[in-house]
């Protein structure tokens, strides 16, 4: 009869996979903008019909349109419109950074994340201006 072998130190001589969440694995900037540049695409894409609904409601007439003002001048219409021009300020700040390395530069880490921390200050910058201008104005 054999000995059943000891499997105990099998697990921590593997090497672990990078994409495990918990206490292995720390996030990157660099991970998370990529993610978010998918996510904020797919959300324009959500931001866009939601513009293109209020269109079409202004070309059906001043019922529709009553109706459409009234559901997207709530809070949640609000909080929808403004989490879509963030996601479009984001979208085109993130993708000029992208711009920025198809020429070939700011590939250094400290140069990525600098431009990182850039297009998430403009985002948020530009969203605030953006939103106060609209309403000033």
């Amino acid at each position: 009869m054999s000995a059943k072998p000891d499997t105990s130190k099998l697990a921590v001589s593997r090497p672990m996979s990078p994409f495990m969440i918990g206490p292995y694995y720390r996030a990157q900037l660099t991970s998370m903008m990529s993610i978010t540049h998918r996510l904020t695409g797919i959300a324009l894409t959500g931001g866009t019909v939601f513009l293109a609904a209020w269109v079409l409601c202004a070309a059906s007439g001043p019922v529709t349109y009553g109706y459409w003002l009234w559901l997207a001048g709530g809070i949640g219409g609000k909080l929808l419109m403004l989490a879509w021009s963030w996601a479009l300020l984001y979208h085109l700040c993130n993708g000029i950074r992208h711009l920025v390395w198809d020429t070939g530069r700011a590939f250094t880490m400290k140069s990525v994340y600098v431009g990182g921390y850039i297009v998430i200050g403009a985002s948020l910058l530009l969203t605030v201006v953006l939103w106060l201008a609209a309403y000033l104005l």
